[in-house]
This record gives C-alpha cells, structure tokens and sequence, in this order.
C-alpha cells in the first residue's frame, strides 16, 4: 500500500523507521511546521524530518493540514492510507476521506484510558504501573475509533515521561506494521471501545507542576516523574528575610514508613545530604533540585549553598 504518515515528535520516529523496512510505499511525511519552540532554534529539524530526509522522503507542513489547498496537495499522492502518531493537528473528516482506508492513529496509552494529548503522563502521575499503545482506526471522536491491536508494558518505579515515551514508542512501531500487514490482507478485526471505561489525558499546564505538601509523598514523586521534561514539579522556599525561592524538585525519594505531626511542606532534616520533607503522607526525601536560575544540584550541593532549616516551610508562592 502507499502509505502518508502524519508525525511531529519522537513517539512517532521508532514508526516511521520501521514503515522503510516493510514491503509498502511511504509516499509523504505530513509534519508540524519549523516553530520557535521554547529554548529551542526554530530551524532545528525535528526527529520526523529527520527520518525522511535519511530516505528522500518528500515533506508537507501546512500550518492547517484540513484547507482545500492541503487536501488536494495530500490527493495527488494518490495513498491508500494515512498513519498518524504524535502529529499535532486534528484530521479533518475531509481529509481522512481522501485515501480509500481512511487512518489509523498509534496512541500511547491502552485505550479506551487516556483519552487525549498527554497519555504518558497523566498514566504516570496518577501512579499506575502498566501503560501501553494502542493503534485504532481514526473516526471524528478524538481517540475513540475502534481498537485495532494493544500491547502493554509495567511502569518503573522511577521511570519518568520521556524515559516511558522511549520504551513506548518502540513497542508502538512493530504495531504499526502488524496493523498495516492486517489491513492490506483483509483480515483487520476492529473492536469497538467501551465508552464506560473512558477517560480524559487533557493537555498540560504550567500550574500541573505547583507541588501540593498535602498530598502523599508517593503522589508527589509520581508528579514529578510524570511532568518531565514540561512543565517540572516546583515548590516554593520560604526563607526568612528574603522573598520565596522558586525551587524545581528532580529526583527524589519515598520513606512512607515515616510520620510526623508537622504541617505538609514542613522542612524536617536539612544536613549534609539529608533534605527530608513532611507530606499528608509520609516524607519525601529530596535527593536532586534546582534553585531559581541555577542548574539541577544534589542535596548536599544545594544545602552547602542555601540555608534551609529544619521547620521552615516549602509551598505555594503567597502572593501568586
């Protein structure tokens, strides 16, 4: 089959590879256009371009993929089907009417769960311990087509977002072949999502990063996993004479076996590498962060160089 594939970020790479090696056609790339992201050089390829120009790969990257201009750049490609993950724009009904199978979208998440743009993180943050992908055919209901095939995978401990999105994506690309293999052979089975089971991955802010000391320390430590390399989980120091200090949280530990009748955000230890701090339940050991325009530190960097004490207060800015 002539093939289009529809991707921006990395989840779609490790595919998109693995799309050259089979016996279809990959017609085109369908890619976000060149942006000036944060920290980043607008004209710095991202990994899908990338791809494509390892093979000649002709590019497209309409600003709006569903105009009638797009539409009929994509028809005279002449494919059979769309393959989509990562890509960044909805399909239009439109345009997924221009190729004679439609598309089919490999979504990281095991669907019906997490539903929506940011499935990996919301999986880790609410502490689950398997995740997986799942392809489905592409219908108007964002996420909700019918399921063509799943695979799953345990969650780490310690596993963040990128480091799950990695391993994810690999998984997601023999998927992907499999499905197409099925399609072109007729022998598809399609199964249509349980609607009941449903839920939502919305897309992240800024303020899904404000630690909450009145949480679980576990909870605390899944947040922080779950929101690399964006927004970061963040705290506020409040130190005496001087305003609060923004911190970032990097690595750190669970000692659930703690209790302590000290408020949530409440400094216990702050010594050598020792930065322990009271949670609704449990202590959250600190074991890596990042003051306000510093770089990451370990603990014990950061306490020789910030005075924090024991029973002084991390938590939301008061002022904000």
């Amino acid at each position: 089959m002539r093939l289009i594939i529809f991707g921006t970020g990395p989840f779609a790479a490790p595919m998109f590879r693995a799309l050259y090696a089979t016996p279809h056609t990959v017609a085109a790339l369908v890619t976000q256009p060149l942006r000036n992201a944060r920290g980043k050089d607008a004209s710095a390829p991202n990994p899908m371009r990338a791809v494509a120009a390892e093979h000649g790969t002709p590019v497209l990257d309409p600003a709006d993929v569903n105009t009638p201009e797009s539409l009929a750049e994509v028809r005279k490609l002449a494919a059979d089907l769309f393959v989509v993950a990562d890509y960044g724009q909805i399909l239009s009904d439109d345009l997924l009417s221009v190729v004679r199978l439609g598309g089919i979208n490999l979504h990281g998440s095991l669907l019906p769960k997490y539903r929506g743009a940011a499935p990996i993180n919301w999986a880790i943050y609410r502490g689950d311990t398997e995740a997986g992908v799942t392809v489905i055919e592409m219908t108007p209901r964002v996420d909700a087509g019918p399921a063509l095939a799943q695979a799953s995978t345990s969650i780490g401990p310690d596993e963040t977002a990128p480091q799950l999105e990695t391993r994810l994506a690999e998984l997601g690309a023999p998927l992907i072949v499999q499905v197409i293999d099925d399609l072109a052979a007729g022998r598809a089975n399609p199964l249509v999502q349980d609607r009941a089971l449903a839920s939502g991955a919305r897309r992240l802010r800024k303020t899904d990063g404000i630690i909450d000391w009145s949480r679980a320390a576990v909870a605390i430590k899944n947040q922080i996993r779950a929101l690399e390399p964006w927004p970061k989980t963040y705290t506020f120091w409040h130190r005496e004479g001087g305003a609060p200090l923004r911190l970032i949280l990097g690595h750190v530990a669970v000692q659930p076996s703690e209790s302590t009748a000290s408020a949530p955000g409440t400094v216990l230890a702050a010594q050598g590498d020792e930065l322990q701090i009271a949670t609704g339940d449990g202590v959250l050991k600190i074991l890596e962060i990042q003051p306000e325009g510093r770089r990451m530190l370990p603990a014990a960097e950061f306490l020789r160089g910030y005075p924090v004490r024991p029973s002084q207060r991390l938590g939301p800015d008061d002022k904000n």
